[in-house]
């Protein structure tokens, strides 16, 4: 019979406890209850025809039913023992994919933050039902802890608030629940929930990659130097200069001409004066300035010619 009531138990807890809800524990109290008595209910049936006293009987009914209890577990502690797998593929499986369980697709319209909160609520409840063993009917408040200290915002504390007080997950047990019913403290709970974070955090920055890159090629605009370049020149004349380059290369000289002018006249300047006297003042120093450039490049391009001569002559 404790073969039986094994079978009986051990996948249906596992299913129950892989689906983590607030009505996962209440489940497997009613599943262990109604086994352990069909179990029981056949063992009683079974020694009906020994002569057993009646303490024996006792005996053999109560150790079938600690069997159902510590198979159950047993069970828990394994699932225990795997709790940052699972919280990884419940975050997954809820940021991947929508309410229709289809694979979702980055377009841009998506509120990751809100997705990212959702899936990380989920892996957090998850936590919570496998942090101790709630096979009685005692309450506790390891929910709450959890959700306050890892998923909502921290609320600022006072300066004369304990540690505990400061943070809740800074104890090596749970508030109402024995040492004996713990399976994850509230410092691994920690712990695990920043390994979890931390793991990934890399799926939701590929999904914000993927909506930036989508927002992109969704934009057909050209970026806004082109457009002023279009704009100024034409649509016709701006693809002219990008299919010849040796149109770019004199309007970069012209650029550098046309700053040096812009420097050497001091047009700011002489603007300040007044618009009318400004121009007189150009037009007398636009020429002579523009000789003077000259003049510098020429000097310029002859001063390495100068040393190869005197050395040829030597």
């Amino acid at each position: 019979y404790e073969g039986k009531l094994t079978k009986a138990l051990a996948e249906p807890v596992e299913a129950l406890l892989d689906s983590a809800s607030e009505d996962t524990w209440p489940a497997i109290r009613k599943l262990l209850q109604r086994e352990t008595k069909a179990a029981v209910s056949g063992l009683e049936s079974a020694i009906s025809t020994f002569e057993l006293d009646e303490a024996t009987e006792k005996e053999l009914l109560l150790r079938l039913e600690n069997h159902g209890r510590s198979v159950v577990e047993s069970k828990a502690r394994e699932e225990a023992a795997r709790i940052l797998i699972r919280m990884k593929d419940r975050f997954s499986t809820l940021f991947s994919r929508d309410a229709d369980s289809m694979p979702r697709v980055w377009t841009g319209k998506e509120d990751i933050k809100a997705i990212t909160k959702t899936a990380r609520s989920a892996s957090m409840k998850l936590l919570s039902t496998m942090a101790a063993i709630r096979l009685d009917e005692d309450g506790d408040n390891i929910d709450t802890t959890l959700s306050l200290a890892l998923v909502d915002a921290a609320k600022p504390g006072t300066t004369d608030r304990s540690i505990q007080s400061l943070d809740p997950l800074a104890s090596s047990s749970w508030e109402r629940v024995p040492e004996e019913r713990t399976l994850i403290s509230p410092v691994q709970c920690k712990s695990l929930w920043r390994q979890f974070k931390a793991e990934t955090e890399y799926t939701v920055t590929q999904a914000i990659a993927a909506q930036e890159a989508n927002k992109r090629n969704n934009n057909w605009l050209p970026p806004p130097w082109a457009l002023a370049a279009m704009a100024v020149l034409g649509f016709n004349e701006f693809m002219t200069l990008l299919r010849n380059p040796f149109y770019l290369a004199v309007m970069f000289v012209v650029f550098l001409v046309g700053k040096a002018m812009w420097v050497q006249l001091d047009i700011a300047n002489e603007f300040r004066n007044g618009f009318l006297p400004a121009l007189l003042s150009l037009s007398t120093k636009f020429v002579p300035t523009i000789m003077n450039i000259l003049k510098r490049l020429a000097d310029e391009g002859a001063a390495p010619a100068a040393p190869e001569r005197q050395r040829e002559t030597e």
